[in-house]
């Protein structure tokens, strides 16, 4: 935490925020799905989707192989988004993506495995690797409010992708939390 409080900007986040935690997601399917749902979505498209999409169906690899592609599309899924949570269902059967099953993986080794997958970029593997994994150094700068959020508070040019990865060397073995301050310093 120290490379956060040293951080003035960061320090006056971690104040009004209080102490965050990376902590790992129970469901490791499920939240991959959420973040495909995600996927280019505004905040509250994405809930209403994912909302709809639990509420009618178990989100495991084996429903979402099985359930019909108009139901998909019912809730609000894009035959696109459908294709994607097929494949990641498809590499969850075929291959062990648990915290377990990826903990003997760098970030950059587990980000390539990963990124495989069809439909998953580096912003979603970056989610998955955040949020169920609980890895603690990904720096998400794919993320529109990681951007707004660097823009916000260093000032740095919104589209200047290499300065913000720059300035969050700093934040290093720690850019997972510092991650969410800037995202709670956006919301």
């Amino acid at each position: 935490m120290d490379p956060i409080r040293n951080d003035d900007r960061l320090a006056e986040l971690v104040a009004e925020h209080g102490e965050l935690a990376v902590e790992p997601a129970e469901n490791e399917f499920e939240r991959f799905v959420v973040s495909i749902v995600n996927q280019q979505l505004s905040t509250q498209s994405a809930a209403a989707i994912r909302d709809r999409l639990f509420e009618r169906f178990e989100v495991t690899p084996e429903a979402m192989l099985a359930a019909e592609e108009d139901a998909l599309r019912d809730v609000g899924l894009s035959s696109q988004k459908i294709s994607y949570v097929r494949s990641v269902a498809t590499a969850f059967q075929e291959d062990d993506l648990t915290r377990e099953g990826l903990a003997h993986l760098s970030d950059e080794e587990a980000l390539a495995r990963l990124t495989e997958i069809r439909g998953v970029g580096d912003w979603t593997a970056k989610m998955y690797l955040m949020f169920v994994l609980g890895r603690e150094d990904v720096f998400p700068v794919e993320d529109l409010g990681i951007r707004k959020a660097m823009a916000k508070l260093y000032g740095i040019d919104e589209d200047d992708r290499t300065a913000m990865v720059d300035r969050a060397e700093a934040w290093r073995p720690h850019r997972t939390l510092a991650s969410r301050y800037l995202w709670r310093s956006v919301d």
